[in-house]
């Protein structure tokens, strides 16, 4: 139920309080309030609400929302809507790249798809202040419900088995978050867990090839505790999702300088796939305002128009693509932001000679241009309003501002592509990667017109599939970079570089750099190259 996510985060923000300014010297700082953890803890509802904090601040930014004073921010220093981790994880892997331009000028804004960012850039630090702000709760909850404490507090039954089911999946929600690090900054960041010491000094920076081997054990060593697949409540991680992460580790494990793992990634993805997920049948409904009900996602992050609102989050990715002469209500909404198309490149990923009409391409062209003379000119551009506050019968979401339209993080596709992809680089069954793909294929087509032969799965063709199937969805920067297209001029699109055609770019741009002022605050920190 989506309810874990909307009735439990009151109190889990009193014990998770902690503030992130600008400097992160602090991540392993204890969360301070005039009501102390120990008084919280007591509650034996306390363990599920800040559980539930914890899930909520993938997408919200407060206790009051969606914009709320200092008081009520996670993040103190920081617009509200601007500082969501989902709004500024899309910023970073969808907007530098060929997925999509945004019309406006915010400072710091128009270098992301130029690609030239620098460390002092607000959305790159808006992010990795996110990133640490979810590390430092989890390793608090992590500390708050060790055996030993739950014992001290004679904590048993129900509310025990929950609270380390929920122990569990911090350290889920915790290694997702150093995952986003490694891939985003290279493993090259600060690495606190539960058994440091609060404030005991500033954190030591940590490196790619360790930050990768601690994620691995992490993810492992709790498969025997999380909930079985699909048993779950609705929103919250099971053994599917950490079998989901880990495929992803191992898929870019060769790319981000850990070796071949590409065995790994087929033999997790496999996992996910024979778990009992099935394909939601329209591919449109999965970015609809019920996708809570679809039988292909495997963990999504809640949104609830009435009871969890945020201008960043799904509230973004409903209103930025709309604009133009789109019609708002046709998408469930009180109005369209005009910011977010996709280039022409991408666009043209879709075409198929033969005249096939593939049911992903979900574009808005009436009276825009395919081409991008102008960025900040919402016109220019095909629009693409994939999410929608409507849902699959057509009725309205609670809420006209904010949807009730989840983000689907995890879902059954991308196991079915990670697990093609495997196999088209030489590990894994073809035969049967090809099974997978064109059952994608055949619900993308309305039949089996596009299926493709064990011949045609060549990596290249994965990497267009997936950029087809999982179209902001937040993967395809970390797809081009595993392709080396991310970087040099073997694939240009438009504006790639700060140049309306495109060119190339220096290839220490594949991560971002460490935020100018975490470096001013830890001296422990030594820059990411290039920067």
């Amino acid at each position: 139920m989506k309810n874990f996510i909307n009735k439990n985060i009151a109190l889990g923000g009193v014990a998770l309080s902690l503030v992130v300014s600008s400097c992160i010297k602090d991540l392993d700082r204890q969360p301070f309030n005039e009501v102390t953890s120990a008084t919280v803890y007591n509650d034996p509802a306390a363990y599920k609400q800040v559980g539930a904090k914890l899930y909520a601040g993938l997408m919200l930014t407060g206790q009051q929302g969606p914009a709320g004073d200092d008081r009520t921010k996670d993040i103190k220093g920081q617009d509200e809507g601007f500082s969501s981790y989902l709004r500024n994880y899309w910023y970073l892997q969808v907007l530098t790249t060929d997925e999509a331009v945004i019309a406006w000028n915010d400072a710091g804004l128009p270098e992301l798809h130029q690609m030239k960012w620098s460390s002092n850039n607000a959305f790159v630090r808006g992010f990795y202040n996110r990133v640490f702000y979810q590390i430092a709760s989890c390793n608090e909850f992590i500390r708050e419900t060790s055996d030993a404490k739950l014992s001290e507090r004679g904590v048993t039954g129900a509310v025990l088995a929950d609270a380390k089911a929920l122990r569990a999946e911090a350290r889920f929600l915790r290694a997702l978050s150093y995952w986003h690090a490694l891939d985003l900054f290279g493993g090259n960041v600060p690495f606190v867990t539960e058994s440091d010491l609060v404030g005991s000094a500033p954190p030591k920076q940590t490196n790619p090839k360790d930050l990768f081997a601690y994620i691995e054990s992490e993810l492992k060593a709790i498969d025997g505790e999380l909930v079985d697949a699909r048993k779950n409540e609705y929103a919250r991680a099971d053994k599917a999702a950490a079998w989901m992460l880990l495929a992803k580790l191992y898929l870019n494990a060769e790319a981000q300088g850990q070796g071949n793992r590409y065995a790994d990634a087929a033999t997790y993805a496999k996992k996910v796939i024979d778990a009992g997920y099935t394909l939601q049948a329209k591919y449109e409904d999965l970015f609809k305002a019920d996708n809570h009900n679809s039988p292909e996602v495997i963990w999504a992050l809640a949104a609830d128009g009435n009871r969890s609102q945020t201008w960043g989050g799904m509230t973004f990715l409903c209103h930025a693509p709309v604009g133009g002469s789109m019609p708002a209500s046709s998408y469930g909404l009180d109005g369209g932001w005009g910011g977010v198309r996709v280039t022409p490149s991408f666009v043209k990923l879709f075409a198929d000679p033969t005249g096939k009409t593939d049911k992903r391409a979900m574009f808005y062209t009436d009276g825009q241009k395919l081409e991008i003379n102008e960025i900040p000119t919402f016109t220019d551009g095909y629009a693409m309003p994939k999410y929608k506050n409507i849902t699959s019968t057509g009725a309205v979401g609670s809420n006209l501002t904010h949807p009730d339209t989840d983000f689907p993080m995890f879902r059954l596709a991308d196991a079915y592509l990670m697990y093609a992809e495997a196999a088209a680089r030489g590990a894994g069954d073809k035969a049967l990667a090809v099974e997978y793909i064109n059952k994608l294929r055949v619900r993308a087509y309305g039949n089996a017109t596009g299926n493709i032969t064990s011949s045609e799965l060549t990596p290249d063709f994965v990497l267009a599939e997936r950029a087809r199937e999982l179209s902001w969805e937040g993967s395809r920067r970390t797809d081009l970079i595993r392709f080396a297209k991310y970087t040099g001029s073997s694939y240009l699109w438009s504006w790639k570089g700060g140049v309306k055609d495109g060119a190339s770019v220096q290839d220490y741009l594949k991560i971002f750099p460490l935020p100018s002022t975490d470096l001013t605050a830890n001296p422990n920190l030594i820059q990411n190259t290039g920067y």
